[in-house]
């Protein structure tokens, strides 16, 4: 998988010796920018623009995304209790399945709350009418899956075969529509205008009966919207032709687009060695700090690399370096790298584009420590560390 994002922005002029290592760096200055561009495009369409928050929950920046958004959406009852303590505007919480006991919670924090499944509406529509019944006001709200796939990548596609995200769109019946009073789906991965619209192009038809009928359709996240070549002009007429089309308030969930670009994360070489190639061990893990890596896979780019002319590395040259972690997992290597700086213990290095997912992801395996989290303004150069973790933070999680 190729990112779509790394430049360096202010980062570029960053003194990495500023912050300990490893470190998460983001810049405040580009997070209102991206957010900026996410509210223009709510405000010319019509459209509700929520922050979701499993994407970028560093909530030190809430009052900054509460000043341009309508409000975040949620993943369970952990988030929405984050989302009402510390952020501002509205709160949507879908679950792909809900325990009966985290419900009405739930229900009293959320003003949508989205299911995966008619079943499960049916199963705790006892809860929900209980709590109607107390007072709570809310929407309820069913995902649907397009059964149309546009993702690169199968296990990050919801709408690849067998998915269990979202109930398929064409065993949608009166009943089922009877009981929500909107619709969600949420298909695409760091994509950009293109694949929505064809998207909805095959959700249009299953839906048309309905028109007029649900208060909101939410669209979801993964569009890419504040990339500089995304088509955001063809978006905020789209996104406006969806509201006429169907009576129905529009909203849009994105998480990556909030941050992108917005952060780096800093790291040290702490040993380097040969074994057919130069390799080097560092004090970010790809397990650890940068899962997606993994788990995609995918080569995040670093700050200032050194590329040849035809974009490629020869290994052969030894101008590369294999990177890995400090962990005792084979496989924790994050990829091959033309550095900036000379690969032998000490140097600093950082990879670009890391606000989203990789802070939200982190873990302590192998008592590898979390990376501190800093607020840059590149506007001002005032740098602040938010937060540090140490050896309790590793201790308590266990037992």
């Amino acid at each position: 998988m190729e990112t779509r994002a790394g430049d360096p922005g202010a980062f570029a002029r960053f003194d990495l010796e500023r912050v300990e290592s490893p470190a998460f760096v983001v810049d405040a200055a580009k997070l209102r920018e991206n957010l900026r561009i996410l509210q223009d495009v709510g405000e010319r369409s019509g459209t509700k623009v929520l922050a979701a928050l499993k994407a970028f929950s560093m909530w030190s920046t809430a009052p900054i995304i509460g000043e341009y958004l309508d409000g975040v959406c949620t993943s369970g009852l952990w988030e929405a209790r984050l989302a009402s303590e510390f952020y501002d505007g509205e709160i949507t919480t879908y679950c792909a399945a809900y325990k009966p006991e985290d419900l009405p919670e739930i229900l009293r924090l959320s003003d949508h709350v989205i299911f995966n499944s008619p079943g499960q509406i049916e199963r705790l529509w006892p809860i929900i009418e209980a709590a109607r019944a107390g007072g709570e006001d809310f929407d309820i709200g069913l995902r649907i899956n397009p059964l149309h796939a546009e993702g690169e990548v199968p296990r990050y596609d919801p709408c690849s075969p067998h998915s269990r995200l979202g109930f398929p769109i064409d065993q949608l019946t009166d009943e089922h529509i009877e009981m929500i009073d909107g619709v969600h789906m949420h298909t695409l991965c760091e994509q950009d205008f293109e694949p929505l619209s064809r998207t909805w192009d095959k959700v249009f038809d299953h839906l048309e009966p309905w028109f007029g009928q649900f208060k909101w359709i939410n669209l979801g996240g993964g569009h890419h919207i504040t990339r500089a070549d995304y088509q955001r002009e063809e978006m905020i007429q789209f996104l406006a032709d969806v509201a006429e089309d169907t009576g129905a308030d529009v909203y849009i969930e994105p998480g990556e687009a909030i941050a992108l670009d917005a952060g780096i994360l800093v790291g040290t070489i702490l040993d380097t060695g040969w074994n057919g190639m130069p390799v080097a061990i560092t004090d970010i893990s790809a397990t650890c700090h940068m899962p997606d890596v993994i788990e995609a896979p995918y080569r995040p780019a670093m700050l200032g690399e050194q590329r040849t002319g035809d974009d490629e590395m020869d290994n052969d040259t030894g101008g590369t370096v294999r990177l890995g972690g400090p962990s005792c997992l084979a496989g924790d290597v994050i990829g091959d790298y033309a550095l900036p700086v000379p690969a032998e213990p000490g140097a600093r290095f950082a990879f670009l584009d890391q606000a989203h997912y990789s802070m939200v992801k982190t873990t302590t395996f192998n008592g590898v420590p979390l990376p501190s989290i800093w607020l840059w303004d590149s506007e001002t150069d005032a740098l602040e560390c938010i937060r540090r973790f140490d050896y309790e933070d590793f201790r308590d999680r266990l037992s």
